[in-house]
C-alpha cells in the first residue's frame, strides 16, 4: 500500500469514526425527547381514564363506547384515543428498552424499534456531541475501523481494474 493509500485509509478511518461516535449521543438525544412524548401522552391518557372512571367505565369500556356510538364523529373520536393509547405504550416500552440497555447498545435499540415522528424530529434538530463516554469511544472505533476497511476494500479494487487494464494494455 503506497502513501496515497494509506493516508486514504486514515482518513476514511478517521470520517468513519466521527460519524459513528455521535450514535449514543443521537440515542442519548433520542432518549429525551420520547420522554417529553410520554408525558405529554400521559395527560391524555390519564385525563381519558379518569373521564371514564367518573362514568364508571374502565378504559376498554370508555373505547368501546366511543366505537358503538352511532355518531361518526365520536367513532372517529374513540380510533384516535385507542391510536394514542397504543404509541404511548409503544413508547413506554422503548423508554424502559432503551433505559435498560447497555450504554453501546443503545443504538441498536433505538434502530430496532423507534417511532418515526420522534426519530425523524430527533435527527432534525440532531445536535453532534464530544464522544468522552466508553460507549462513544466504541462507536468510534468501530466507525474508524468500517471506514478503513471500506478504504482498504475500494483501493484493492481500484488496484485489480489498473492491472487488469494493463495486462490487456500488453497482450495487444
Amino acid at each position: 500500500m503506497g502513501p496515497i493509500a494509506r493516508i486514504i485509509t486514515v482518513v476514511a478511518g478517521l470520517a468513519g469514526g466521527t460519524v459513528f461516535s455521535q450514535a449514543p449521543e443521537f440515542a442519548q438525544q433520542y432518549r429525551q425527547r420520547i420522554g417529553g412524548a410520554i408525558d405529554e401522552l400521559r395527560v391524555i391518557v390519564e385525563d381519558f381514564n379518569a373521564q371514564a372512571a367518573e362514568h364508571h367505565l374502565d378504559r376498554q369500556q370508555a373505547l368501546n363506547a366511543y366505537a358503538q356510538s352511532s355518531d361518526d364523529f365520536l367513532r372517529d373520536r374513540g380510533v384516535s384515543m385507542r391510536s394514542t393509547i397504543t404509541r404511548y405504550e409503544s413508547l413506554l416500552s422503548q423508554q424502559l428498552h432503551l433505559g435498560t440497555a447497555a450504554p453501546v447498545a443503545k443504538p441498536f435499540v433505538l434502530l430496532g424499534n423507534a417511532d418515526d415522528v420522534v426519530f425523524a424530529n430527533t435527527w432534525r434538530d440532531f445536535v453532534p456531541g464530544v464522544p468522552v463516554s466508553f460507549a462513544g469511544l466504541v462507536w468510534s472505533a468501530i466507525g474508524f475501523l468500517g471506514g478503513w476497511v471500506v478504504a482498504v476494500l475500494l483501493g484493492l479494487g481500484a488496484r485489480r481494474v489498473t492491472r487488469t487494464r494493463r495486462v490487456h494494455r500488453q497482450v495487444r
